[in-house]
């Protein structure tokens, strides 16, 4: 059991004016802001990189994971012993290609939830890429390796999609997948997965003045043996 004291989602909204050119350097100043209030003042000089660029506190019982899309900014954070955390965000927007990119880099389980009766579906489709980026941050990984990935949809019975973990896991861990609403009708999806400690229920915390609207939709246990299966939540 893991001498665990925090697992936090920590979210911000960026100004209007960070999401230009200027956005990922804004984003840069307030996921360090955030870091800083949870884990207090550290020094670029602190932060360690392995080898695929993961950022991580070689000498802290802390993990983090960051990431941004549009407006919103996400910070997976533990405190704990060998605990690992993963995080993305992703805008939901039409994007060309979409379509394929899932039909090149997701697995049959998957596609087959993309793509109802063979009509392509754009939330799905940020369900899965989102669950799937968590995923590689987790571990460290590339985008290069995402075919390769464990899919996040059973294929036990293509009728009535199940979210689960599509591999026997080498460690336990939790993924979790919301959807967040603002006033104007911007959408995202929100993955956030703890690689260590499954039953810790993460505290969802804004760092900023301007909250969406936020829903889980699905929960994901990946365990070392096979992976229990949860109904997507609606």
């Amino acid at each position: 059991m893991n001498d665990m004291t925090h697992y936090i989602i920590g979210i911000s909204v960026l100004s209007n004016s960070d999401t230009g050119a200027k956005g990922k350097k804004s984003a840069g100043a307030e996921a360090t802001r955030i870091l800083s209030l949870l884990e207090g003042q550290f020094e670029e000089s602190d932060i360690a990189k392995e080898a695929l660029g993961r950022p991580f506190f070689p000498n802290r019982a802390v993990d983090f994971n960051i990431a941004h899309s549009g407006a919103l900014l996400a910070i997976s954070f533990a405190r704990g012993k060998n605990l690992r955390v993963g995080c993305d965000v992703e805008r939901m927007r039409s994007r060309a290609g979409a379509a394929e990119i899932a039909k090149r880099f997701f697995c049959p389980p998957e596609t087959n939830y993309i793509f109802p009766q063979g009509a392509f579906n754009e939330a799905r489709f940020y369900e899965i890429w989102t669950l799937k980026e968590c995923f590689l941050k987790l571990r460290g990984l590339s985008v290069f390796d995402m075919a390769s990935s464990p899919s996040f949809i059973s294929d036990e019975d293509p009728c009535a999609a199940q979210f689960a973990f599509g591999a026997i896991a080498s460690s336990a861990a939790t993924f979790r997948l919301y959807e967040l609403l603002d006033g104007t009708g911007e959408r995202y999806m929100l993955a956030s997965a703890i690689e260590g400690a499954v039953e810790t229920q993460p505290e969802i915390r804004w760092f900023s003045q301007v909250p969406f609207d936020c829903r889980m939709i699905a929960e994901i246990k990946a365990a070392p043996n096979p992976a229990e299966t949860v109904s997507p939540k609606r």
